[in-house]
């Protein structure tokens, strides 16, 4: 039981990473600097330039309003930061469950100067516009607010639609809406022009693409912080990840499209029904939060927070490593913290938050993946 090797392991921390897709290299190799202007140099260009248009086709906005970035840390940082390059005044205002690329950068530019507000979440972890209306009363000089649309450790799903409108709705002034939809694409329907979206993020790996390229989108172009070369629109200066960008259109146009996220997502519905429904039955088990379904539609049927009482979550997710699962605490980004901040922010008790795991499924989980993380995780609670 305790056989590492990866082919006999079972993988559901895919809201960190997804298991990578092979490419088959047809497109042959690209080398040249895309700002060259030799033959090389041209080639990579126009690889660059469609690899762009196949984005914005899946995305459903114009190619000039996706920018190339490492990922969504980057994009997040880059939109963020740019508030320091504009005569301030008015506030930021970000959601209590945000990903700490977005909790950490408010903190530091609340450091620096620039005011700072936070939209409370509800029990089940979500942002409604109840929440977003009482916030903009208490800050009524509301100019840049960011909202995820999906939490990274509960799967809660924002209706970024409605929250625009209260947004606009109350605010006598431009306000930039941002969001970060790392954990959005692929997974649960995106509409950025609908929802009035002014700037939004997303990172390749979480969809089996690989790492260090992601995009940043925006309606209308930032004056950016960083400076260089002028590359990306001088939005994102540096020589551009033209293979990276290459294998980003690949993946999206297989996995992003409205179509496929509709009928994967179905598939995994099934899936987490199928989970929730023995978990339910898992002595010393309950969920988070406690009143989730087995057919929720306010969370994301990819991802899904629950804890073992009296089982430290560290603890367990090291146990079931050794019976060959994997599963996680929460965000990889901050997995040397013990602080659950999303947690915290939907009234979740010390001790709930302390034995809180993720469990996330991707596109190849099976019903015997979750056969075989039942059996583990019944076997690891009877030892401990």
């Amino acid at each position: 039981m305790n056989d590492k090797c990866p082919q006999k392991r079972t993988y559901l921390d895919w809201a960190a990473t997804a298991i990578p897709h092979e490419y088959s290299g047809k497109c042959g190799p690209i080398f040249g600097n895309p700002s060259s202007q030799h033959s090389e140099g041209r080639a990579a260009r126009e690889a660059l330039e469609g690899a762009r248009c196949r984005c914005a086709s899946v995305l459903g906005v114009k190619p000039e309003q996706l920018y190339f970035t490492s990922g969504g840390t980057e994009s997040n940082t880059l939109v963020l930061n740019s508030l320091l390059k504009k005569k301030w005044k008015g506030h930021l205002l970000y959601s209590a469950i945000e990903h700490p690329s977005i909790r950490e950068n408010c903190r530091a530019l609340e450091k620096m100067g620039i005011p700072a507000g936070i939209i409370g979440a509800e029990k089940d972890g979500r942002i409604t516009e109840a929440k977003m209306s009482g916030t903009l009363e208490k800050f009524p000089d509301a100019r840049f607010i960011t909202i995820m649309a999906v939490n990274n450790e509960t799967g809660s799903i924002m209706d970024l639609k409605a929250l625009s409108h209260v947004i606009k709705a109350k605010s006598n002034t431009p306000v930039h809406f941002h969001s970060d939809m790392v954990q959005a694409l692929g997974k649960v329907p995106i509409d950025l022009t609908g929802w009035n979206i002014d700037s939004a993020s997303y990172s390749s790996h979480k969809l089996g693409g690989p790492f260090g390229i992601g995009l940043l989108y925006l309606k209308k172009p930032v004056e950016v912080l960083n400076s260089g070369g002028g590359q990306e629109g001088g939005i994102r200066p540096g020589t551009e990840n033209t293979s990276g960008a290459l294998k980003l259109a690949d993946i999206l146009e297989m996995r992003a499209k409205p179509e496929t996220v509709k009928a994967e997502s179905e598939k995994a519905r099934e899936r987490l029904k199928y989970l929730i429904g023995n978990l339910k039955k898992t002595k010393r088990c309950s969920l988070i939060p406690e009143d989730r379904e087995e057919d929720d539609h306010r969370f994301s049927p990819w991802i899904l927070q629950a804890r073992i009482s009296g089982i430290p979550g560290a603890v367990l997710t090291r146990a079931l490593d050794d019976e060959g699962v994997s599963v996680s605490t929460g965000s990889a980004c901050s997995s040397s913290s013990v602080e659950r901040p999303v947690l915290a922010a939907m009234g979740i008790d010390e001790a709930g938050r302390l034995e809180g795991i993720r469990i996330s499924q991707g596109w190849s989980t099976g019903f015997s993946d979750m056969d075989k993380f039942l059996s583990a995780l019944e076997k690891v609670i009877s030892f401990l």
